[in-house]
């Protein structure tokens, strides 16, 4: 039985993706095993989103060239769309798909296993207009929709529309068929996923806010979740929704980048702090126990020490639970490379250290302020000393003994113990 290894890097979408390939490999009779074993094929998934996701791209690369000189080694995703030859360069590469292609990786592994014939395809992904919906699992309990792909935005530190293309998407009635796969396999959570999955139905006449009405109507799903949603596309009504429904869960992540208009208009971003402010305040007046996410970039140029304190102040200001910090770093088809005001690396590191910080005190108050709650938990298959975990709805870990019974299944509990960000049920 041939072996397969998989190393992702990147965003949720690529950890998605990966799954959904690593589904289809082990339907063609493919082994899992994991990136430091040695096996017969090696795959990549890339990131280039950051400099450093790329020599960590290169990194895995020369390592699976160590650990089997004879594998067969695909580099695909992202950084292979944006530079293809500088991949081809490296030692022990079989294999390199750009973004369009990469769903045709098993038999392109296939035919290079049978026949030692390389057929790379890198193609310019600008004017891509197709999309076809993907289904990936996490594990027993939780899958992937993906309804979107690409994005229209242009932001000035990103990469993002030169290595997936344009906002395209599925039609609402393929969404819905293909939650249903994902409902007959029993998966008792869905989570929607897109580069930009606000922008659902650009160039159409269906939107975003009727995607999720339909899942919600036409599907026995117990939950959804929204991945993330830019906050000039979330509207009061999917808010209003979202507290209405029984199935989407209170639980958004929402990226802001910076809490300084300045530095957002500098990055191209298509609305000001006060929109975001608007729309995590309402939140949290209709959802006072929502969980609300967001994502800030700090070292951005032209962010100056009154422009990252300003920041800083914004962001303690409202009723956050996770701040996903994002050290900048310069990409090359990014417009903010020719910026001048480049902060040096370590002030953007220092930045970076007092917002992390910032985030796991808005964690730890998120989660005492939880303390009594009632919260309906899905229980994940992990065994962990004699422990299994779980998500509330929410999205608060919890913890109890294991219990084989209770694996896939939702329960309504109280929130009361608080251990190292767990709450322990007992």
């Amino acid at each position: 039985m041939p072996t397969i290894a998989f190393h992702t890097l990147g965003c949720k979408l690529n950890f998605a993706e990966s799954s959904n390939l690593l589904r289809l490999f082990k339907q063609e009779g493919f082994e899992e095993r994991s990136f430091h074993e040695k096996a017969d094929v090696y795959v990549i998934n890339t990131c280039t989103v950051t400099a450093i996701a790329e020599r960590k791209c290169k990194t895995a690369i020369r390592m699976a060239h160590r650990l089997n000189s004879n594998a067969v080694i695909a580099v695909i995703g992202c950084f292979s769309q944006v530079n293809a030859k500088e991949i081809e360069k490296i030692e022990g590469v079989n294999i390199i798909l750009g973004n369009d292609d990469k769903n045709r990786l098993v038999e392109k592994v296939k035919s290079y296993r049978q026949n030692n014939i390389i057929n790379n395809a890198v193609v310019d992904i600008s004017k891509l207009k197709t999309f076809s919906p993907s289904i990936s699992y996490e594990n027993r309990t939780r899958g992937f929709l993906k309804v979107q792909d690409g994005c229209d935005y242009f932001c000035s530190y990103c990469e993002i529309p030169f290595a997936r293309g344009r906002s395209r998407s599925c039609s609402i009635e393929e969404a819905v068929h293909y939650a249903e796969i994902l409902e007959k396999e029993n998966k008792k959570e869905v989570v929607l996923t897109g580069v930009n999955i606000g922008d659902f139905g650009n160039g159409t006449s269906e939107t975003f806010f009727e995607l999720i009405k339909a899942l919600d109507k036409r599907t026995n799903i117990p939950r959804y979740r929204i991945s993330s949603i830019e906050p000039d596309l979330l509207s009061k009504e999917i808010i209003d929704f979202c507290a209405s429904s029984e199935v989407f869960m209170p639980h958004f992540h929402i990226p802001l980048q910076s809490g300084s208009n300045k530095v957002l208009k500098l990055m191209n971003r298509h609305y000001l702090r006060e929109e975001f402010a608007e729309k995590v305040n309402y939140i949290h007046s209709i959802m006072p126990n929502a969980f609300i996410a967001c994502d800030v970039m700090t070292g951005f140029n032209g962010e100056t020490d009154s422009e990252f304190q300003s920041s800083y102040d914004f962001l303690n200001s409202l009723p956050l639970s996770f701040i996903h910090v994002f050290t900048y770093s310069a990409r090359p088809d990014a417009r903010a490379k020719k910026f001048d005001e480049n902060i040096p690396i370590h002030i953007r590191r220092q930045r970076s250290e007092i917002l992390q910080s910032l985030s796991n005190r808005k964690k730890e108050e998120f989660y005492k302020s939880n303390t009594g709650y009632n919260a309906s938990v899905l229980w994940e298959e992990t065994k962990k000393n004699g422990k299994m975990y779980g998500f509330s709805d929410n999205y608060i870990k919890c913890s109890r003994d294991f219990d084989q019974n209770l694996v896939n299944a939702i329960t309504l509990n109280k929130l009361e113990e608080l251990s190292d960000d767990v709450f322990i049920i007992k």
